[in-house]
């Protein structure tokens, strides 16, 4: 299923065609090649003073990795993520060594999950951010050091029909068009 922005002016066809699908084929897997060239995508973004803040755990269907962070989700995220190829937890390093708040260590670790992203609609894969999961669990669970700050899990794989998700709510949402706030809502002070 595609689902094409509808935006003011034509944009590259990789961000105009990117979504969030929950819909999964869980009998398909990732290869270490292209988690490995989605993972160099982040590798690479773009870094406040190179300081590279962002860090992951990475876990592939089946692994125990994959099955403690399924089990951090709440709510419907644990019924249709189960069928993604991989799941990435994306933490930042938001404290310096000294207890200060590091500036930008989140908005850079947004930068390298956004690249991550892109790279894998490049590959032919989806992604699906999820925000609703237990922080505290996946900070024990992955025995997270203090300065690191969970921030999402991204799901990665090969698209499904949306039917596949077989709850009618779930599909409808699949289904639904997209959308986001106009452009002119989001420029502050007529500043374009």
């Amino acid at each position: 299923m595609r689902k094409k922005a509808d935006s003011s002016v034509e944009m590259h066809p990789i961000l105009a065609e990117r979504w969030s699908p929950r819909s999964f084929n869980g009998d398909v897997e990732i290869s270490i090649a292209d988690l490995t060239g989605i993972l160099e995508a982040a590798r690479w973004a773009p870094s406040s003073m190179n300081s590279q803040p962002w860090r992951f755990v990475v876990a592939r269907r089946g692994d125990h990795r994959f099955a403690q962070l399924i089990d951090s989700m709440g709510g419907f995220n644990k019924v249709w993520s189960p069928k993604a190829s991989a799941l990435i937890l994306v933490t930042a390093v938001t404290t310096q060594p000294d207890g200060s708040i590091r500036q930008g260590a989140l908005y850079d670790a947004g930068l390298a999950a956004s690249l991550l992203t892109v790279e894998a609609h490049h590959r032919g894969q989806v992604v699906h951010q999820i925000g609703g999961f237990d922080h505290e669990a996946v900070k024990r669970d992955f025995k997270l050091a203090p300065e690191l700050t969970p921030i999402a899990i991204l799901a990665i794989g090969k698209q499904a029909p949306a039917d596949a998700l077989g709850d009618p709510k779930l599909v409808e949402r699949e289904i639904a068009a997209r959308s986001r706030l106009p452009l002119d809502e989001l420029i502050l002070s007529g500043s374009f």
